[in-house]
């Protein structure tokens, strides 16, 4: 069940991020960063499945928290403040303001 909320959260991020870079930038922005999304959470589910193996039996803490859950709450924390970093909004400096 936990599994299940992770993706559908990344499911939203991504429609959230894919549309507000087609309204804001193309289409082909868009899905750049649909692709870069996608490539980021395959690899990084992968890695975080190898490093939690190592530390956890695959039954994990229990029926809804088992290893593969316990990854994909590693990786959501990961890029959360990852994905906050690089989407972050640019402030505006002087020079952007104009005179």
């Amino acid at each position: 069940m936990i599994s299940a909320l992770i993706f559908c959260g990344h499911l939203f991020f991504v429609l959230y991020i894919f549309t507000k870079k087609w309204q804001d930038e193309s289409l082909s922005s868009a899905f750049i960063n649909l692709s870069l999304i996608i490539i980021l959470f395959s690899v990084g589910w992968s890695v975080t499945t190898s490093v939690v193996k190592i530390f956890f039996e695959s039954k994990g803490f229990g029926l809804h928290f088992d290893a593969d859950t316990i990854s994909l709450t590693i990786l959501s924390i990961v890029e959360y403040f990852f994905y906050r970093f690089y989407y972050r909004e640019k402030g505006t400096t002087e020079d952007d303001k104009g005179k």
